[in-house]
């Protein structure tokens, strides 16, 4: 057997198709036609369904996709403020924070309306498993919170309330305002909710003049800082809580201030958040707040 039979031998004689490479005509169909709506209903493509569409393979579809960096089984929501006065709004707000006046109070204020005391059914937890509610649950009725953060302390103020409008935000700064009678101003950092803009808070504004409103630019109220502490007891004491008592006394969010700020770690307030959370209950109306961390008791 000579060399060129052997050579003969090793090379297959049908080498097989080329390489399909989706060139730019193709690269521009697919990213075009991703961007506009199914025929079929659907609100989205998939690659099958794109390549029916096209004529072409689905890997063709997923490569192009992967090169773009196109992703239509994915969905990301957004929250853009168009205030014209976002930057005025936001570096006073901002302003506050960093660099608070003398003799001042500022406090960061928002409600969390509508808890509800879930009485949930059969709570497990078992060994080498998650924790396991059942689908039925019981509730007791809804709270509205109201809650003001002393940015220079973390301490929270809080106050319960069976409704959400104008004079329940009233009696709530009115106890706040009792509480800071050392202040010769007060702050106020807030959304921009309709509640806060009646004319018996303008008449309140009137009567207390050392009382300044900072409103937050529109859908910006993650400038707010009371909304770290909102979702802290949203994961901590709310979302898996179990209920058992009517009202809603069960979930005394009232009793709940703790300083969020000046903690070595997320959990290192849980400890005086978590006792007290347990017990949750104020009458409404009632202003409640417990000492900071970093203030002798």
């Amino acid at each position: 057997m000579n060399y060129l039979t052997v050579r003969a031998g090793l090379e297959p004689r049908h080498k097989g198709s080329q390489p399909r490479v989706a060139n730019a005509a193709v690269q521009a169909r697919i990213a075009r036609k991703t961007q506009q709506k199914p025929p079929d209903g659907s609100t989205h493509w998939s690659c099958r369904k794109m390549a029916e569409a096209l004529g072409l393979s689905k890997s063709t579809v997923q490569r192009v996709w992967a090169q773009a960096r196109l992703k239509p089984h994915r969905l990301d929501r957004y929250m853009a403020s168009h205030d014209p006065l976002f930057e005025r709004k936001a570096a006073d707000i901002i302003g506050l924070y960093m660099n608070p006046p003398q003799h001042a109070a500022v406090f960061c204020v928002d409600e969390k309306t509508a808890i509800q005391a879930l009485d949930r059914l059969d709570p497990v937890l078992s060994p080498g498993r998650a924790e396991r509610h059942g689908f039925e649950y019981y509730r007791h009725g809804t709270l509205s919170l109201y809650a003001a953060l002393d940015v220079k302390t973390g301490q929270v103020h809080g106050m319960t309330a069976g409704r959400h409008t104008s004079q329940e935000f009233i009696a709530f700064l009115e106890g706040l305002v009792a509480r800071t009678k050392w202040a010769r101003e007060i702050h106020v950092g807030l959304d921009n909710l309709s509640a806060h803009k009646t004319k018996d808070v303008e008449r309140f504004l009137a009567e207390h003049p050392q009382v300044r409103f900072h409103f937050t630019p529109t859908y910006s109220s993650w400038l707010n800082q009371v909304e770290l502490w909102f979702a802290k007891i949203q994961r901590d004491v709310i979302r898996r809580g179990v209920f058992t008592q009517s009202p809603i006394s069960a979930t005394n969010c009232g009793d709940i201030s703790a300083p969020i700020r000046n903690q070595p770690s997320p959990s290192a307030g849980l400890t005086q958040i978590l006792p007290a959370a347990s017990a949750l209950t104020k009458s409404p109306g009632q202003l409640t707040s417990t000492p900071s961390a970093t203030e002798p008791r």
